[in-house]
């Protein structure tokens, strides 16, 4: 079992930098896999971004790549999102997974999350 708790969410400017922490509880969080994603209103869960237990390999999607960086603290049993240069269209509920054996960017492969933390992002 793996216990997910969020922080770090804002308002912000657009061009602003963010960053979101993911403390996790339990002693498997070393072996895990994680992954950010973010919904807005009406809309499904969006794949943000994913790291591997040992975070030797990162993911990301297309929207983000280059202003976000996922990285993690395996002794702080920690993952982190920092956001860089936002845009409005960032603006979401942000939500940290977690899974044993998956590091993709479908949400239902991670079963454990977060709380989800809100970015609004204004121009």
């Amino acid at each position: 079992q793996v216990q997910l708790v969020q922080s770090g969410g804002g308002l912000l400017q657009a061009g602003g930098s963010l960053r979101l922490s993911c403390a996790a509880s339990g002693r498997t969080f070393s072996s895990s896999n994680m992954a950010w994603f973010r919904q807005t209103p009406g809309k499904e869960r969006e794949f943000v971004a994913a790291i591997t237990w040992s975070g030797g390999s990162t993911y990301y999607a297309n929207s983000v790549k280059g202003r976000f960086t996922i990285s993690r603290d395996n002794a702080k049993n920690t993952v982190y999102l920092q956001m860089n240069s936002l845009k409005p269209e960032d603006t979401a509920l942000y939500y940290c997974a977690a899974s044993a054996y998956y590091s993709g960017s479908t949400d239902s492969g991670y079963p454990y999350w977060g709380q989800g933390t809100q970015v609004t992002v204004s121009s």
